[in-house]
């Protein structure tokens, strides 16, 4: 697909997953809001006030300034704002809470379908401007968020699903995409090291990479027969890692070769909250 088919297909899941996680919101039952996610200090009913928030935000909604405290997991500028959307929406029902997810969505979606064709390199708008997202960037982390806080949700009530199909799929493309920075950057092994990764489940793939004597890592088009370390984990744990959701000590991953640097690429796997 071309540079705007790609936009419009980031848009078509988007608009996709925020109708699952509507529909997923209206069956919780009330004790459902108040249960702890993966996410620190923040529960069920906190994850779909920041859905709320952002969606309602992009839309270009007017927002109700909060004085945000401090607190462990609030760490940046950006994890202030984050955490403004859900402490603006504390007294509200979660009806409420629910009903702008879907209205802002739905008005959000009205204005981009209005702007295409949208060039994927030019900044987006937003939050997106401020933090230096281009729109590809922009509209592939926005169906990341959705998704990756639907399977929060899921995981907190104990309802599974939604792990197959389209949202998943992008999950996978974009986290694999992370694993020559995870092995060049944050691991920095020896030259000559490699690393095959195994996802097995919804979404199965082979992912290989390994560091050239320039001291930088790469993915690898052929998948070696004898890698360094070679690390197998099903899909959910992958993504649960590369979210940063959970450490290594808290799934379970099989280490098969060098323990201790596989150890260190699932310690290292999280690129982004």
């Amino acid at each position: 697909m071309n540079d705007v088919e790609r936009l419009e297909h980031y848009i078509d899941i988007w608009r996709q997953i925020v109708a699952e996680n509507v529909a997923l919101l209206r069956t919780l039952d009330a004790d459902d809001w108040d249960k702890p996610t993966d996410l620190p200090g923040w529960n069920v009913r906190y994850i779909a006030a920041h859905l709320a928030h952002l969606e309602s935000e992009l839309a270009g909604n007017p927002q109700r300034q909060v004085e945000v405290p401090a607190a462990p997991h609030i760490k940046s500028p950006m994890s202030v704002f984050t955490e403004s959307g859900p402490l603006a929406r504390a007294d509200w029902t979660t009806a409420e809470i629910i009903d702008e997810i879907e209205s802002a969505a739905a008005k959000r979606a009205e204005a981009l379908r209005a702007m295409m064709p949208l060039d994927p390199t030019a900044p987006g708008d937003g939050f997106a401007a401020v933090v230096g997202w281009d729109w590809a960037t922009l509209l592939s982390n926005r169906v990341i968020d959705v998704w990756m806080h639907q399977q929060d949700i899921r995981r907190a009530v104990d309802r599974p699903g939604g792990l197959a199909g389209e949202g998943g799929a992008h999950a996978l493309t974009v986290f694999s995409r992370s694993l020559p920075y995870v092995l060049g950057k944050r691991v920095a092994p020896p030259p000559g090291t490699t690393v095959v990764l195994d996802i097995t489940g919804e979404h199965p793939a082979t992912l290989a990479a390994a560091m050239g004597e320039d001291g930088r890592a790469a993915r690898l088009a052929s998948i070696p027969a004898d890698p360094t370390v070679h690390l197998s984990l099903d899909f959910e744990t992958f993504i649960v890692l590369c979210g940063g959701r959970r450490t290594p000590d808290q799934v379970t991953a099989r280490i098969t070769g060098d323990h201790e640097l596989g150890a260190a690429v699932l310690t290292n796997l999280a690129v982004t909250l």
